[in-house]
């Protein structure tokens, strides 16, 4: 291995270790809680080497983000692979959705609350966040209707799940109600 290849390898080990922190401290104690110093000292270099690899906290959440889009789009696909039909396809996404959202608060947040500095369904959006939304598409293409663009039917159901995670993260939703609500979004908005 060249010394360039060691160098990069190791920008990137360094970089994996930044966002790595910055996720574990954010699920640990929130997004104030991360600093460009906090994390200097959790990782053990200096901040002027953490300034190499981000411009700053945005950028940090950014990269928090767009991790946590591959991880998203994992999960909904596995989730949607082992059910049988379209029906069973659309539950099992809206469940896989619902649980990330609710085992990954500060990763949720990183992608869909905060400021990460990412364009959102525009040309320059990054693939891992068109990915994420393109799981949700090819399942829910499938139950869009007659007549029914598929991906704003997509956007209005994806919608509908993120304000079942995020009100009932806040404790504006009970939730012990949360499998009644997904059944109510699979029968009354999806074409089945």
């Amino acid at each position: 291995m060249s010394v360039q290849e060691r160098k990069e390898r190791e920008r990137a080990d360094r970089e994996r270790l930044i966002v790595a922190t910055a996720r574990e401290l954010a699920e640990q104690q929130g997004w104030d809680a991360v600093t460009t110093r906090r994390l200097a000292e959790r990782i053990e270099y200096s901040q002027p080497v953490l300034y190499s690899h981000f411009r700053g906290k945005r950028e940090i959440i950014g990269a928090v983000a767009l991790q946590g889009a591959t991880e998203m789009a994992v999960a909904m696909r596995a989730a949607t692979a082992a059910a049988d039909g379209p029906r069973a396809r659309v539950s099992a996404l809206a469940r896989a959705y619902l649980d990330f959202a609710a085992r990954n608060p500060a990763v949720y947040d990183a992608l869909f609350q905060l400021d990460g500095g990412l364009a959102y369904a525009q040309e320059e959006t990054p693939e891992p966040l068109k990915d994420a939304f393109a799981a949700l598409l090819e399942s829910l293409g499938e139950v869009a209707g007659d007549g029914v663009e598929p991906g704003l039917f997509t956007e209005v159901f994806w919608a509908s799940l993120h304000g079942v995670a995020t009100l009932t993260r806040s404790g504006r939703l009970p939730p012990e109600y949360t499998e009644q609500r997904v059944e109510l979004l699979v029968d009354r908005l999806a074409v089945l």
